[in-house]
């Protein structure tokens, strides 16, 4: 069951933007979240919505849905959303992969954007990688047919990965990368650019294909927790963006 109806933390009197979901292996109840008559459009990692909080609020005719993991990340988005009014964003803490894979319904999601997605640099961790084969089947179950991934991000071997595995799919095609206003920036990217990082940015188009049903997942051994140690580093993680200094782009 998906509860809808929780409060904000921080304005108890006003409906929280986030989804609660007490059972993640139920997918989504799409159609009481959010208009099939209107557009939806997803960020993965949407952080503290800098991006996703500055889109809906350019387009409220579309509906927005920002999925994040960090609990610390998510509440700041619920604050900023409640606080600047917008009723068509909703937020839901959970991995992305495993939400495309099980909880949305099929090519109901006219755009997805992945900026800035963990590059997971050594090695051993190459494999945790969003954007796998088995993302690949996912998303495009998800989108619409002439639906659009957009991708941003600072790693060039990643981005070229990314590129050349959805280059290599004949269910894509490449388009024109979106042009993003200074506000839409997200806080990574702001960051990388005053380091004078380079940004690969790129798109695909979706294009109809032949249906196949998803099949169960299997979990290899190196997608579980190795050991005590690894499971801190997300620990640390979280206890890092909440310390955070209090001083944050609008």
């Amino acid at each position: 069951m998906t509860s809808i109806s929780i409060r904000s933390r921080a304005q108890p009197n006003i409906p929280s933007r986030v989804i609660a979901v007490a059972d993640p292996t139920v997918p989504l109840p799409m159609d009481a979240l959010f208009d099939p008559a209107r557009p939806l459009e997803i960020e993965i990692g949407c952080g503290k919505g800098r991006f996703l909080t500055a889109r809906a609020a350019r387009f409220p005719e579309v509906q927005y849905l920002g999925i994040e993991r960090m609990l610390s990340r998510v509440r700041k988005l619920d604050k900023k959303a409640c606080r600047q009014n917008l009723c068509n964003i909703r937020v839901l803490r959970l991995e992305a992969f495993y939400t495309f894979y099980y909880l949305l319904p099929s090519h109901r999601v006219r755009t997805v954007y992945v900026f800035f997605p963990d590059p997971w640099p050594k090695r051993r961790h190459s494999s945790r990688r969003l954007f796998s084969p088995l993302f690949l089947d996912a998303l495009w179950a998800r989108l619409e047919i002439g639906g659009v991934v957009q991708v941003a991000t600072d790693h060039p071997d990643y981005f070229a990965e990314i590129r050349k595995r959805l280059s290599a799919d004949a269910r894509f095609r490449e388009v024109p990368a979106m042009e993003r206003t200074a506000d839409e920036q997200t806080e990574f990217e702001q960051l990388f650019r005053g380091q004078g990082l380079s940004i690969g940015q790129c798109a695909f188009q979706s294009l109809p294909g032949p249906e196949a049903a998803l099949p169960p997942l299997e979990i290899p051994p190196e997608m579980e927790p190795q050991n005590e140690g690894e499971a801190a580093e997300w620990d640390d993680e979280e206890r890092r963006d909440r310390s955070e200094s209090e001083v944050e782009l609008p």
